[in-house]
């Protein structure tokens, strides 16, 4: 089961220049073949369907804390993209001055047409995602080498991303997930280190650009060592993770730490109303009668 915190793993900063383009682009980070969406989805059903997790717990285990963490990553990428469409079109009730005709030449016009200005489960170029991303073979060998592969591919389009937007929520948020997911290339190279004795971990980083290199990962490393820490994201279970996640950083040398549970997050970024969209509309609803109904149940609000 997922325990679910209605926090943001990263704060995000306001954008400078909201950017419909730029918004497009980190699309890919979320619903693009090596983008959020697959990495949850195959951690997750390779755990679903993972046999013989008893002998094998430390692999489970692993695979189960990062799949977890795969959801906060969706979370992030989908607020970026947000904030990023947030106030890119007129604001108001009437149709006829046109409110969307800017945007008419946006490269992803789904976000105007199939959402209010929001996030959508698509690539760059506006293609949904697919459940043929996902591969959970069964074979324990086979997967985590998959997933090895993922996270480096996944990797290789973060810098990409990074190097075709230049506003600093974009940026702030690829910066988190070039840590993180520079984290979990780490620990399927460890697992199949520990499964096979070849040293995969000599091949990283994949690409050969170290994370220093973008400001925004090089401080969220020196600062807070997010590279570092393995988070469970469970109170209690999947603590053989710890078996395979330890010593030390291939990169700096640093001393690798699991911690039970999640992190700590900070709030959600409020989402201004878009009126020319009739996002959220409900114009007739009135707080005050629940206010009212939560006083009488003794519920705080």
């Amino acid at each position: 089961m997922i325990l679910r915190y209605d926090r943001l793993a990263v704060e995000l900063p306001k954008p400078k220049n909201p950017s419909p383009n730029d918004a497009a682009a980190i699309q890919e980070l979320l619903g693009g073949k090596y983008g959020e969406m697959s990495t949850l989805m195959n951690y997750t059903f390779q755990s679903f369907n993972f046999r013989g997790r008893n002998r094998l717990r430390p692999f489970y285990d692993l695979t189960c804390s990062i799949a977890a963490e795969e959801y906060s990553h969706i979370e992030a990428v989908s607020y970026a993209i947000n904030l990023l469409l947030t106030g890119t079109t007129p604001r108001g009730k009437d149709p006829v001055p046109a409110p969307l005709e800017g945007v008419v030449d946006a490269r992803n016009s789904y976000h105007f047409l199939s959402s209010a200005q929001a996030a959508l489960p698509i690539d760059s170029m506006g293609n949904p995602w697919t459940g043929q991303n996902v591969h959970a073979s069964g074979n324990l060998k086979l997967d985590l080498l998959h997933n090895f592969f993922l996270e480096c591919g996944a990797r290789a389009n973060k810098m990409r991303v990074y190097e075709m937007v230049s506003d600093p929520t974009a940026r702030t948020m690829v910066g988190y997930l070039l840590v993180r997911g520079g984290l979990h290339v780490v620990a399927y190279a460890k697992a199949l280190e520990h499964l096979t004795g070849v040293e995969v971990t000599k091949l990283v980083p994949v690409p050969d650009l170290s994370n220093d290199a973008f400001p925004e990962a090089k401080k969220l490393q020196d600062e807070q060592k997010l590279h570092l820490k393995l988070y469970t994201f469970s109170p209690d279970d999947y603590k053989q993770a710890g078996i395979i996640w330890n010593g030390t950083h291939p990169e700096d040398g640093q001393p690798l730490e699991v911690i039970q549970g999640g992190f700590e997050g900070v709030p959600y970024p409020v989402l201004e109303e878009e009126p020319q969209l009739n996002s959220p509309g409900a114009d007739d609803y009135d707080p005050q009668m629940f206010a009212d109904i939560a006083k009488k149940l003794g519920i705080k609000l």
